[in-house]
């Protein structure tokens, strides 16, 4: 691993009163104007950018007005919860007479709107179907639902193919001609958008009396932060909007009892979340019921307005996400055993790396794959056994390769080797026989090596420079905390330094704690990096360290200390 500074541009954007080195952090970060850092909710883009905005909310209204029943159709990941969710949440509280909603098992019928889903959907005998993070590859199954007579709306955020679904309403920002600029936005913000566009034509229209109040919408804004941040889209300026506001609901206290729940089991207090916690403390838990379960579970804890029955479901799922992490160690091992019985250097493997283990979990894969990126630095693809002679994959990328293309290169160049495929730039599914899988691991690989050199493949982490020795306080550590939120293409500040060590001692299994000294300072500050390897560290011979961290503030009884977090450490 090498550490790199972070690019910055010669000339910074005039900011108004940020302070410099906000400045600096911001424009290595892309902000070019003081309105990009704008988080108040009147600075999102408007919904009348989307195309296919006004056939949806037509086919809703109808809905509404003739009390039409409506079923939402989901996606079994976080993103595809919160945008169940927002919908049903959101229908009722606009007046629709009856909502419901369904979410395919991942291991009974994959993904999407297939005309499988179709058939179950039509055992609860709806009028109007309405997908959320999902439904834009759905040709098969839109044409299903339109033969049995329903209206259908796709609400959708993922890359289309060449062919659309033939539904009454498309809104998706990544279709064909459509000028909304934020591409990045999350299946449960495009569901959002559709909920704010249908309020303003029913305001207009008169449909709210004192019997029924014209909902705050706002209050759903908990739901999109989550869902946002646990789908790891870029945070470009509207998404920030999106993360802030819905923050700031959840530390004031004012969210859904689910989330609330899901914190509490997890021993995070609300008031100090920041936006990583979303993507690493409560995501996980509500994605454990899709991956292991079904996540129904997990949508009625997001759905329930009672306190009790969220602590409970709250439970489940945290039991559900301990047992996924005990099958995820599982698989690791197995993996790694295998890449070693390979007898190859780093630099020999694939630069494309498949695997497949018919024992492997279905709802696992995706993860495994995140980790062996990480570990490898390379575009990865994990394999499981999806019955019927199938085989299901789960794709991780690498900064310089747009996974899903990638795959449509495979399937253009060799029809027939992919049963199907979908994604984004970082992270892609698909299916292919199993008898395909030698063929596909050997293609895969020429693609990613058609795209990718050797120096692509060297894991480097970008710093934002060293931090002098005035630098190292609260104050700075708070000003970092606030100035965000931090995620996926606006991370958070990192600073790079060497550091004596002082000491040095395990805490749990895994994360090693640390007291430093600044060469040349008598001061000494705390540091924790987590997940290291027990049989590294700790090392008693090492007295310097290369460090690659976080500023954080520790908070214990009451007490605020600084504190690094260390994403990467090497002794000196």
């Amino acid at each position: 691993m090498r550490i790199e500074s972070r690019p910055v541009p010669s000339t910074l954007p005039a900011l108004g009163d940020v302070p410099p080195l906000l400045t600096r952090l911001y424009a290595a970060r892309g902000v070019s104007s003081a309105a990009e850092l704008d988080k108040r909710l009147q600075a999102l883009l408007p919904f009348e950018l989307f195309k296919g905005m006004p056939e949806a909310v037509a086919v809703l209204i109808e809905a509404l007005e003739k009390r039409e029943s409506i079923l939402v159709v989901g996606d079994f990941d976080c993103d595809g919860a919160t945008a169940s969710s927002v919908a049903v949440l959101a229908l009722r509280a606009l007046g629709a007479a009856a909502v419901d909603y369904l979410v395919p098992n991942r291991f009974e019928y994959g993904y999407g709107l297939t005309p499988e889903i179709v058939e179950v959907a039509l055992t609860r005998a709806p009028q109007v179907l309405v997908t959320v993070d999902n439904g834009i590859s759905s040709i098969e199954g839109v044409a299903a639902a339109k033969a049995a007579g329903l209206k259908v709306v796709v609400t959708d955020h993922h890359l289309p193919a060449n062919q659309l679904p033939a539904a009454d309403a498309i809104v998706n920002p990544s279709q064909p001609g459509c000028q909304f600029p934020s591409k990045a936005v999350a299946g449960v913000g495009v569901i959002f958008y559709v909920m704010l566009a249908l309020r303003a034509a029913l305001r207009e229209k008169g449909w709210f009396t004192a019997q029924r109040p014209e909902p705050n919408l706002g209050e759903l804004l908990d739901l999109v932060a989550l869902g946002t941040v646990a789908d790891v889209v870029p945070l470009d300026a509207n998404n920030r909007i999106f993360v802030h506001q819905g923050l700031a609901r959840i530390r004031a206290g004012r969210c859904r009892p689910g989330i609330r729940a899901l914190l509490e089991v997890a021993g995070r207090p609300a008031q100090r979340l920041v936006s990583t916690d979303l993507g690493f403390i409560v995501g996980p838990r509500l994605n454990a019921a899709g991956r292991l379960d079904d996540m129904s579970l997990g949508i009625e804890c997001l759905l329930t307005d009672n306190e009790d029955l969220a602590r409970d479901i709250a439970r489940e799922l945290d039991s559900l996400n301990r047992d996924r992490k005990s099958i995820e160690r599982d698989m690791q091992q197995q993996a790694l055993a295998t890449l070693a019985a390979m007898d190859m250097q780093e630099g020999d493997l694939p630069f494309g790396l498949c695997l497949f283990d018919a024992e492997w979990h279905q709802g696992v894969i995706g993860i495994l794959a995140s980790r062996l990126k990480d570990k490898y630095h390379r575009p990865v693809i994990a394999f499981a056994d999806a019955g019927n002679g199938d085989i299901k994959g789960s794709a991780r990328s690498v900064v310089g390769l747009h996974i899903r293309d990638a795959l449509d290169a495979v399937a253009a160049r060799q029809p027939g080797l992919i049963s199907k495929f979908g994604g984004h730039a970082m992270a892609a599914g698909l299916s292919l026989p199993a008898t395909h899988f030698e063929a596909f691991k050997a293609a895969f690989d020429v693609e990613v090596r058609r795209q990718l050199n050797a120096d692509d493949l060297t894991g480097r982490l970008l710093s934002d420079g060293e931090l002098v020795q005035s630098e190292f306080n609260l104050e700075l550590a708070g000003q970092l905390r606030e100035a965000g939120p931090w995620g996926q293409h606006f991370p958070e500040p990192g600073f790079h330094g060497e550091f004596h060590l002082i000491q040095q001692r395990l805490v749990g299994e895994r994360h090693l704690k640390m007291v430093l000294q600044l060469p040349g300072s008598p001061d000494v500050l705390d540091a924790i990096a987590f997940n290291i390897d027990p049989k590294v560290w700790p090392n008693p011979t090492v007295e310097r360290v290369l460090l690659a961290y976080t500023l954080d503030i520790n908070e214990f009884r009451g007490r605020q200390t600084l504190q690094l977090m260390v994403k990467h450490l090497q002794a000196q």
